[in-house]
């Protein structure tokens, strides 16, 4: 019969902490869906899931070699749509592919292809945004309209190891969309019981879990 002592141990021993080195850091990120303006008028979307909030900023990180990253800085303009957990299937089929043609060396080894027109790919549904040129996603429950305030390529030494680095984009939020359904009625505020973001979790897809509580900051 296992003692308290050894049930101690077994515990501590799962809690130790190695060193590890994964090749990403994805440790729990909302997928987001950029749609950027290409230089025909046409509407790119790219996949990514380096994003943060602070108040009505969004930073983006997006490589150095995207389509959507050239239209951003080029146009100043973007959509950032956050899909639900439901939509994984169709984001996965964009991840293969890419805006740049031709597409770039190191993308093509690892799989990528152009392709033009990425709501025919998917299966999403265009729709016409308010403030910006660049087309929203129906599907998506939540959508950011925003213009690009300020970007500039990572600090330090880029690992050699990298074969492209990223840059850094500061966007400002201009307008917010939202499904009905997941609004508390008579407010502005997302009702977090039936909005669930898509999560890219080490390049794998999850949906949340159940509401834990809330910080002593939440407004509903």
């Amino acid at each position: 019969m296992m003692t308290h002592t050894a049930e101690f141990t077994l515990a501590a021993d799962d809690r130790e902490h190695i060193v590890i080195k994964p090749s990403v850091l994805y440790v729990g990120t909302p997928v987001a869906l950029i749609t950027s303006l290409n230089p025909d008028g046409t509407t790119n979307i790219s996949p990514m899931s380096s994003a943060w909030a602070l108040f009505d900023r969004m930073v983006l990180g997006l490589t150095s070699t995207s389509k959507g990253r050239e239209n951003a800085i080029r146009e100043r303009q973007l959509v950032l749509n956050f899909p639900s957990p439901d939509l994984w299937p169709k984001i996965e089929a964009l991840a293969p592919t890419t805006g740049r043609n031709p597409v770039p060396l190191h993308k093509e080894k690892i799989g990528y292809r152009f392709e033009k027109n990425k709501f025919d790919v998917s299966g999403f549904t265009p729709q016409v945004s308010d403030l910006v040129r660049p087309l929203r996603i129906a599907e998506c429950p939540i959508q950011l309209e925003a213009e690009v305030v300020a970007a500039h390529a990572p600090g330090g030494e880029w690992p050699a190891e990298r074969q492209e680095a990223f840059w850094i984009i500061e966007t400002r939020v201009i307008r917010v969309h939202a499904h009905r359904d997941i609004v508390i009625p008579g407010t502005n505020h997302i009702d977090t019981g039936r909005w669930s973001p898509l999560l890219y979790v080490f390049r794998h897809y999850f949906g949340i879990g159940p509401d834990l509580g809330r910080t002593f900051k939440a407004e509903a």
